[in-house]
């Protein structure tokens, strides 16, 4: 069993100040829009390490890579450009403290801002992280990715009806296609109301096959704590904090 804080979009200085210590989390996910001294400053107090994806209001990280050499841009050595010593899931699927963790940053466009996105780009984007599933050869459902972890939440299930909330409709055959547990995600501030969590049912069962047949869907502005045992098994949520 591995726990869990995810947090997205809202500081919550209680945080850095006692409120989750008992719960001692092993893994920190960040699900976008939070300053990245945040997710630092989480990381050293609970010396956990951290999962992010970028929101539409951080950095734009493309163009980095890091290499044996450190980390790179244009071919010349630069910094970290993000949290430091937290692990960019943007388009890969990544496996820390156990938990396998496939991730999509970004939002819907609506400006020329970063981390912004047309639908159909997000769609490219989505193909290509779910084909990753073959290079590490894993099977959805049981043993598959544990974790979808993205910024914008799926079209029509927890997203809003303005241009910059609008969720992604290509997360749905995404979430279809890894069976994750659980998909995480921020960006639709519930504004101190709790937000329903979304079951969403996959397709129908091959036959004979071992799969799960639906995923939920946390909104985590704010932070949650919640244990998960990776591979299986129901997510437990122990504590959460939505909203100012």
């Amino acid at each position: 069993m591995v726990r869990v804080l995810a947090v997205s979009d809202e500081v919550v200085d209680s945080l850095q100040h006692g409120v989750v210590d008992e719960l001692a989390p092993d893994l920190i996910i960040g699900a976008g829009d939070l300053p990245f001294e945040y997710l630092e400053k989480l990381m050293i107090r609970f010396e956990a390490p951290c999962v992010f994806v970028p929101g539409n209001h951080d950095r734009d990280l493309s163009g980095f890579k890091r290499t044996r050499r450190g980390w790179m841009q244009a071919g010349l050595p630069t910094t970290d450009p993000g949290p430091q010593g937290a692990v960019n899931a943007d388009g890969r699927i990544v496996t820390v403290a156990g938990v396998r963790v496939a991730g999509l940053g970004g939002c819907i466009r609506y400006n020329s801002g970063p981390n912004q996105y047309r639908e159909a780009t997000q769609r490219q984007r989505a193909n290509r992280l779910a084909l990753q599933r073959f290079r590490y050869r894993l099977t959805p459902g049981a043993g598959g990715v544990d974790i979808l972890l993205t910024h914008s939440p799926a079209r029509g299930i927890g997203d809003a009806e303005d241009g910059p909330h609008r969720g992604f409709r290509c997360f749905l055959p995404l979430i279809y296609r890894l069976r994750p547990q659980l998909m995480v995600h921020g960006h639709i501030h519930p504004h101190g109301q709790p937000p329903m969590d979304h079951t969403i049912l996959h397709r129908k069962r091959r036959p004979g096959a071992s799969l799960r047949s639906s995923t939920i869907s946390m909104n985590t502005v704010g932070y949650s704590v919640f244990d998960i045992e990776p591979g299986s098994g129901p997510v437990e949520v122990l504590r959460r904090r939505h909203g100012s």
